[in-house]
């Protein structure tokens, strides 16, 4: 099993649309992906097109009985599967304070993926205890950047979250990559983002770049994966080349 957390504590920057297309592109690829929407937002869930959450990432963290086999469902896509997420999640951290090992929870509910199964953590915009519990579960973190100066700076705070993390709950994490989104070739502000990311990142920097376009706002509404509701746009042939990447770099060891 490979788990990748998708993180940044910035909204906005494409973290569950990369989960949702990445996912999508990699089954095109012959893998088995588990989205885990780990966010109380819920943005992947509705558009994963997921059936009716009846259990949900809440149930899979709060009760020590529910077996994420319990909690997953079925996309339209198949082998392409979701842990759905519901408002009452922004909870968990409250309701399990106190607890011995709370930012372990995902991680142990994560041990009975099988083999060569790739899960995909959608985290939310903040590094609280849901974005630890991630970071514990997950051997790699893929950081999406939005190709904006602002969205830049707040790199800083969740690199040295993901480095306290390493250091106390889960040593074997390391960075997979920095992807840049809404990137908009036109503009002198995009390159110089780019650019500024490779000379700090170097090759941690996904030679995949995510464009800006309105499609993904069309595919949204659709609930579906831009790599099948316009397969052969500009941005799902990104998110394809990702996905190859992403496997070229292999797993966490």
């Amino acid at each position: 099993m490979r788990a990748i957390a998708v993180a940044n504590q910035k909204g906005g920057v494409g973290k569950t649309a990369t989960v949702l297309n990445l996912g999508a592109a990699l089954v095109e690829m012959g893998e088995r992906v588990v989205l885990i929407d780990l966010d109380p937002q819920a943005n992947l869930t509705a558009i994963s097109g997921a059936d009716e959450v009846e259990l949900s990432a809440y149930d899979l963290l709060l009760s020590d009985e529910i077996d994420l086999r319990d909690v997953v469902q079925p996309t339209p896509m198949e082998n392409l599967l979701v842990v759905p997420s519901e408002y009452n999640l922004a909870a968990a951290e409250a309701q399990l304070a106190g607890s011995e090992g709370r930012q372990f929870r995902l991680a142990e509910k994560l041990e009975v993926l099988a083999e060569g199964t790739i899960a995909l953590i959608d985290t939310p915009p903040s590094l609280g205890f849901l974005t630890i519990n991630a970071l514990s579960a997950a051997g790699e973190v893929l950081i999406p950047v939005q190709c904006s100066y602002l969205a830049m700076k707040g790199l800083q705070q969740l690199l040295r979250t993901v480095e306290s993390v390493r250091e106390r709950a889960n040593p074997n994490l390391h960075i997979l990559g920095v992807l840049l989104t809404m990137y908009d070739a036109r503009t002198i502000h995009s390159e110089q983002v780019k650019d500024r990311l490779i000379a700090h990142f170097g090759d941690d920097v996904f030679d995949t770049v995510i464009p800006r376009t309105v499609a993904f706002d069309y595919a949204t509404v659709a609930a579906t994966p831009l790599v099948h509701f316009r397969p052969d746009s500009p941005g799902a042939e990104a998110y394809r080349n990702l996905a190859q990447e992403v496997i070229s770099r292999g797993p966490a060891t």
